[in-house]
């Protein structure tokens, strides 16, 4: 599904390079639940963005589903970007003056909603928690409700692949755990690629992949399998 290798990533902050990455490869399986873990600055996030053609790497490359994405043209990430991957953000990102409804149906917006759409939003809706707030808007729901309509949108348009970068940050712990429960039942459901970058290590099970990153690098060696050893992920020198 995923195939990283001999990725970096530098760029340039005030009169200094940031080596943000320093050779990292992993691979991910299509259907798993993969955690990035690291301390604030170790190039968590970095990697996460590159896999969702935010950014791209200063070297190596990455595939995925088949797909190089460094091959791709500027037209073909956007594409890549709005039809195959799903973003859930730590600050929900909503359209305040759009209902939770309307906020999942934002990226067919431009491209004109069809019933089927509406149906599967509606139903995303429904699942996490929120057939009864179609019409609130952000600031009518609680932080975990936003981050449900959040995680609808991401769904919504069948992705591939779902990135998250902390998104029980600015959530409690208990409205923390109903996301991640939510998270994990949309994703076995659906068969999606799950990759989230998370400080909190409480949501991690026994069957997770974990890749831990340190300065830039993956920093065991190789990936986990929380406790054990992934043989399929291995760090870049």
């Amino acid at each position: 599904m995923i195939d990283v290798v001999d990725v970096h990533k530098r760029f340039k902050s005030g009169n200094r390079w940031v080596e943000a990455l320093r050779g990292v490869s992993c691979q991910i399986d299509r259907g798993r639940f993969a955690f990035i873990v690291g301390p604030s600055g170790s190039g968590k996030s970095t990697l996460l963005y590159l896999l969702g053609a935010v950014d791209r790497p200063t070297a190596g490359s990455i595939v995925v589903d088949g797909q190089d994405l460094l091959a791709m043209s500027e037209s073909a990430q956007n594409g890549y970007r709005r039809d195959q991957v799903g973003f859930i953000f730590q600050s929900f990102n909503l359209i305040s003056n759009l209902t939770a409804l309307q906020n999942v149906l934002v990226p067919y917006m431009p491209r004109g909603i069809s019933p089927e759409v509406r149906q599967r939003a509606v139903d995303l809706l429904t699942r996490v928690g929120l057939g009864d707030r179609l019409d609130h808007r952000p600031y009518q729901l609680s932080g975990g409700e936003q981050q449900r309509v959040a995680i609808a949108r991401a769904l919504v348009k069948q992705p591939i692949l779902v990135l998250a970068d902390e998104p029980t940050g600015e959530l409690d712990s208990r409205t923390g755990d109903e996301i991640y429960t939510i998270l994990r039942q949309l994703q076995e459901s659906s068969d999606v690629t799950l990759v989230v970058v998370t400080h909190d290590r409480r949501f991690i099970r026994p069957d997770d992949l974990v890749l831990e990153i340190q300065d830039g690098q993956l920093a065991n060696g190789n990936g986990q399998v929380h406790g054990e050893v992934h043989s399929t992920v291995a760090a870049g020198s």
